[in-house]
C-alpha cells in the first residue's frame, strides 16, 4: 500500500471532516447507493447531497456511475487505507507514550504496596 502524497490525503481528510458524508460512506461500505438512497436520511436536497457526493469523489472515497438516468456510487476504500497508515503513525506513538505511563505508575503502586502502612504497632 502506498501513501497518498500529502494533498491527496489532506482532501481525504477534508471529505471526512463532515458528518454527512461520513455517513454516506458508511451506507456505502454496505453497498451501492443512488445519490437519492444517500440523501434519503438527511434533511438536504439532491442538489445539496450531490455537492457531498462530489467532495467524495474528489477525494477519491467513492466511484459514481451512471446507468440511464439513475448515478450509483460505491465505495473506494483505497484512500481510507491510505489515511489509516498515515493515522498508525500516531496511534503507535500514542501507545508506546501510554505503555511507558502504564509502566510508571504500576512501579509506583508497587512502591506504595511494599512500603509500611504504620498500622502494625
Amino acid at each position: 500500500m502506498v501513501e497518498l502524497p500529502a494533498p491527496e490525503l489532506d482532501t481525504v481528510f477534508h471529505a471526512l471532516g463532515d458528518a454527512t458524508r461520513r455517513r454516506m460512506l458508511r451506507e456505502l461500505s454496505q453497498g451501492e447507493r443512488t445519490v437519492g438512497q444517500l440523501a434519503e436520511p438527511f434533511a438536504i436536497s439532491l442538489a445539496a447531497a450531490s455537492k457531498h457526493i462530489k467532495t467524495l469523489e474528489s477525494a477519491g472515497l467513492i466511484a459514481r456511475e451512471v446507468r440511464g438516468r439513475t448515478h450509483i456510487c460505491r465505495l473506494d476504500p483505497g484512500p481510507l487505507a491510505s489515511a489509516h497508515q498515515w493515522l498508525g503513525v500516531y496511534q503507535r506513538f500514542w501507545t508506546e507514550r501510554l505503555d511507558v505511563l502504564d509502566g510508571l505508575l504500576r512501579q509506583e503502586d508497587a512502591k506504595t504496596a511494599s512500603q509500611p502502612t504504620g498500622e502494625d504497632t
